[in-house]
């Protein structure tokens, strides 16, 4: 279980004041992390390339206070995004982020976890008696920085007390030990999201393999959460089927208890914008990605930009072949959305 160390640390000044900071910055001292504390962080060299100041950001961790505490939308997985962090040290060739967090995807870790949670408290009661759901990984995969920050678990901690409030994140990365004993009275549902052995290899760099990603979610299993699982993006490659009937079944044969466990699929088929393809382009220009714009329908998606989607053709197919596969397979999972 190998911990992701940033090569460099930006801790603004006003962060300082928060426990969750200290804790972070007395682990990083220890890792030997340089940190410097400023109230911006510094912009990446500019003999620098796209690559190299993408995966230079990927590396770079700011430790900071988050003002906004409106909460965005998060369709069709949650009510409101819960904003504990943004990005991750994932070198994912597709990121849907790269069109939201630009060229220069650095992480962020927002130390205030508990005005940000008594926020979510406001939400909460707002849309009583209804139950409202949080997402804790709309823009980012918080688990990376958690044994630094502690906030995932905090948040557990929080929605496990709440009888009208769910929490839900979901991440590619197994270093999540730390959870299997937080007090979490089934109100959280953790996911790992999980792709075809070839799409893994071909384009999620500095992720966890599919073996390793299945036997953290089987310690997640035992400790009693409820599991899910989000399969993205989904793509058309040769031999697509056998491809993801092979992910099944190596899901199937590392889950104990399975069978009766409370499971949700999540499937999210491969998208892309304008301004994300020209910066996967810029990072990975030799990548293998479909970014052909005349072999989608374009669509216009809830943040207000456009972006290609496989044809109405496609999605049935993928629509009958994963209903069959995951009915076939796990006969009490539910399938909560295909987009």
């Amino acid at each position: 279980m190998h911990h992701f160390v940033p090569s460099q640390v930006f801790v603004q000044p006003d962060a300082l004041a928060y426990p969750a900071t200290r804790q972070a910055t007395s682990k990083l001292k220890q890792l030997g992390v340089p940190i410097t504390v400023t109230s911006r962080v510094p912009a990446a060299g500019r003999e620098l390339s796209p690559a190299e100041r993408y995966r230079e950001a990927k590396r770079t961790l700011s430790l900071r206070v988050r003002k906004e505490l409106d909460f965005a939308s998060c369709k069709p997985s949650a009510h409101y995004q819960l904003p504990l962090t943004s990005s991750c040290p994932g070198l994912c060739e597709y990121c849907y982020l790269s069109t939201t967090l630009g060229p220069g995807p650095y992480i962020r870790a927002y130390v205030n976890v508990e005005e940000i949670l008594s926020r979510a408290e406001k939400y909460i009661q707002q849309r009583l008696p209804d139950e409202t759901y949080f997402e804790g990984a709309a823009t980012s995969d918080p688990v990376p920085v958690e044994y630094l920050t502690g906030s995932l678990a905090k948040a557990i901690e929080f929605f496990a007390r709440q009888s009208k409030a769910r929490f839900r994140f979901v991440t590619k990365f197994t270093d999540i030990d730390s959870l299997l004993k937080v007090e979490h009275g089934g109100h959280t549902r953790f996911r790992f999201s999980i792709n075809s052995q070839h799409v893994i290899e071909k384009f999620e760099h500095g992720t966890p393999r599919l073996k390793a990603r299945i036997a953290a979610a089987n310690r997640v299993l035992h400790a009693g959460y409820p599991l899910g699982f989000l399969i993205g993006p989904i793509l058309v490659f040769e031999h697509w089927e056998k491809a993801y009937a092979e992910m099944f079944e190596m899901l199937r044969d590392g889950l104990d208890e399975i069978i009766n466990a409370d499971v949700t699929f999540e499937l999210i088929t491969h998208r892309f914008t304008r301004r994300g393809k020209e910066l996967q382009l810029a990072v990975f220009p030799e990548t293998e990605l479909p970014l052909e714009e005349d072999e989608r329908r374009f669509k216009f998606g809830q943040f207000g930009y456009g972006k290609f989607v496989y044809r109405k053709e496609t999605m049935s197919q993928f629509d009958e072949y994963f209903t069959r596969t995951i009915g076939n397979m796990f006969p009490r999972a539910r399938i909560e959305y295909l987009v």
